[in-house]
């Protein structure tokens, strides 16, 4: 299991930024690497359940439980070039903390590689996104998080669909999995220009027909983003705003497994370790190997 102890030192100018826990398969240094994973430890616009600040390290520990080689895929995850920076070092500021987040993505995309983000709440995917504007997004979400600000907050984790769309703009963005709309985002003009497949869809349509659906946009470049209470609590408990009828786990890793080749970016968020048993941190770091190990195969 693991990394074996071999880690090397990441990219200098960012090594600074971050802290030093690692995924156990991160054995590749920056320079060396295809993806490149980073925590950013903050929920300060949570408005439930807080404690997804401490996602990012509680992955990396379920991780380390996790087999490096993959059966299904045929692969062996120390032999894949992986990078882990470590958990970026946040304040209080989220619009400050979305220009880090823009900044360090910025620095992994020019430099070829695939950056994986741990989060976190769901509000950090946006300064991620400011590098894809050419990109087609799946969300995993049981929120359709549409509004156009949330507690005088336009940053705010409930507003990150809507600020998705500002930035790739109508008809790029499908939220899967969703359950909970205000009235407020359902009335607004701009709800027709984002694709949002409810879990009852799911359920009656099977996730095949979903992927169909998914083909027939002509999605070229994807940027795929799980909030982790998309899938139903019995599979994921420890999130910060559980909702219940939700999507399957096997539901997602279809949808991964289907889309890899395709997926320039990737994150998981709004994983609350203090609600958990366990299982949704293994979840979440089994997740991150379906991502890369089904690129790696496609």
């Amino acid at each position: 299991m693991g990394s074996d102890g071999r880690q090397k030192d990441n990219v200098p100018e960012l090594t600074g930024l971050f802290s030093f826990r690692k995924v156990a398969d991160a054995t590749s240094d920056f320079n060396d690497s295809r993806y490149v994973i980073f925590g950013v430890p903050y929920d300060g616009t949570s408005s439930f359940r807080r404690g997804s600040r401490l996602a990012p390290d509680a992955i990396r520990l379920a991780y380390d439980n996790l087999e490096s080689y993959d059966f299904q895929y045929g692969v062996n995850y120390t032999d894949i070039s992986i990078c882990d920076l470590g958990n970026l070092t946040v304040g209080e500021d989220v619009s400050e903390i979305l220009d880090d987040i823009e900044s360090v993505t910025r620095t992994i995309v020019k430099n070829g590689k695939i950056p994986v983000m741990l989060g976190g709440e769901h509000s950090l995917t946006v300064g991620v996104m400011r590098n894809f504007p050419d990109c087609s997004m799946i969300i995993i979400d049981a929120h359709s998080d549409f509004r156009e600000e949330y507690m005088g907050n336009m940053f705010n984790h409930a507003c990150i669909t809507r600020r998705s769309l500002d930035i790739l703009g109508p008809g790029k963005i499908v939220s899967i999995g969703t359950r909970s709309v205000s009235r407020e985002e359902r009335e607004s003009p701009r709800w027709k220009d984002v694709r949002f497949v409810s879990a009852n869809e799911v359920r009656e349509k099977g996730i095949g027909k979903v992927i169909n659906e998914l083909e027939s946009r002509g999605m070229q470049k994807i940027y795929f983003s799980i909030d982790m209470d998309g899938i139903d609590p019995s599979e994921a408990p420890g999130v910060g705003t559980p909702e219940p009828y939700g999507i399957r786990a096997t539901d997602v890793r279809a949808l991964i497994n289907h889309f890899a080749g395709r997926i320039v970016g990737f994150d998981i968020v709004e994983m609350t370790p203090v609600y958990d048993n366990g299982n949704t941190s293994m979840l979440a770091a089994k997740l991150i190997q379906d991502f890369i190990g089904s690129k790696e195969s496609s």
